[in-house]
């Protein structure tokens, strides 16, 4: 795959997460992760709207959603939140695994976790259970599994019993991938992404990789350096073996039963940029000259999960899909 690809100014500006009753999520990460709802778009002609939430202390003073990064999508399509029978896929049971979970980092991992408890948030990972005492997970309305990390920067001036989420931040969203050496290839190679850094578990065969954009010129790749306190990352986790197997593929939560929808990359110039993708061999899923949305893409990773291509500068008068 040829990678002479002008990645000046991409961005990871945001995760989609479909979900069935939107006033209920929407309200789930304000209450309990200092979310702003940063706007919401109604596209009524297709019936769905979209969501658009961040933690505004992560946020330059005064950008709009599309012109930052750590922003949580949150898709609704009509109808479904008054049908007792729907569902969304999580992406964590078999057969539909693709899909992990989004995670945050926060200023006392302790505290928050007791928080959230007392606010009558379930968990599917407690600190206190099985080996790894220092994650827990949460599950947000539709069972999305919500990773928690302590922040190691705001570890050092933490208070016991103390936990604000306005300075909590959208760290990271997991997918599962089944060939590493593709997969950093094109987020690496192909979206401009830097690797921040690599954690191997041997004992339990897997492998994750945490990926994201880097403007500091003296960064150096796969240190881990103040992974915890950053927004926007990517992890790529490999369960060991799965490449070899020819007929193996993971879910990319658009497929039946949905979920889990994309991540959305920020360019400054969308035509441009799905030019040189579709150039160096990148699977489109939809071109801008596709459909009726003009102004955004979409391509294909090698696993087949989505990739929105968007622009960073501004958002068009939308009025239109009303």
């Amino acid at each position: 795959m040829s990678t002479s690809i002008d990645t000046t100014g991409f961005q990871f500006n945001h995760t989609m997460l479909r979900v069935k009753d939107p006033k209920r999520s929407v309200e789930f990460y304000q209450k309990n992760f200092g979310m702003k709802l940063y706007g919401q778009f109604k596209f009524a002609k297709f019936k769905f709207d979209n969501y658009y939430l961040g933690v505004e202390s992560a946020a330059p003073t005064g950008a709009d959603w599309w012109e930052r990064s750590g922003i949580l999508e949150l898709a609704h399509n009509y109808g479904t939140k008054n049908n007792e029978t729907y569902t969304l896929n999580n992406g964590n049971v078999e057969p539909h695994r693709g899909f992990g979970h989004i995670c945050f980092s926060v200023d006392n991992i302790e505290a928050a976790c007791d928080q959230l408890e007392a606010n009558g948030v379930e968990f599917k990972k407690k600190l206190s259970d099985g080996r790894q005492k220092y994650i827990a997970f949460a599950l947000d309305p539709d069972g999305y599994w919500i990773e928690l990390i302590q922040n190691n920067r705001r570890a050092l001036t933490k208070v016991a019993g103390v936990s604000n989420p306005k300075t909590y931040k959208f760290n990271h969203t997991m997918i599962r991938v089944k060939d590493p050496k593709l997969s950093l290839e094109f987020y690496r190679n192909v979206l401009g992404m830097k690797l921040l850094y690599t954690m191997e578990h041997a004992g339990a065969k897997f492998t994750l990789y945490f990926l994201g954009y880097v403007s500091d010129p003296n960064f150096i790749e796969n240190s881990g350096e103040g992974f915890s306190d950053r927004e926007a990352i990517v992890e790529l986790t490999h369960n060991w073996g799965t490449e070899h197997d020819p007929d193996f593929k993971y879910h990319n939560g658009n497929d039946a039963p949905q979920g889990y929808g994309h991540i959305g990359i920020t360019v400054p110039d969308v035509a441009k940029a799905m030019e040189q993708l579709e150039r160096a061999g990148v699977p489109i899923r939809k071109r801008v000259t596709d459909g009726n949305m003009k102004f955004i893409g979409f391509v294909l990773d090698p696993d087949n999960y989505w990739v929105e291509i968007l622009p960073t500068a501004s958002m068009p008068d939308l009025s239109e899909f009303n």
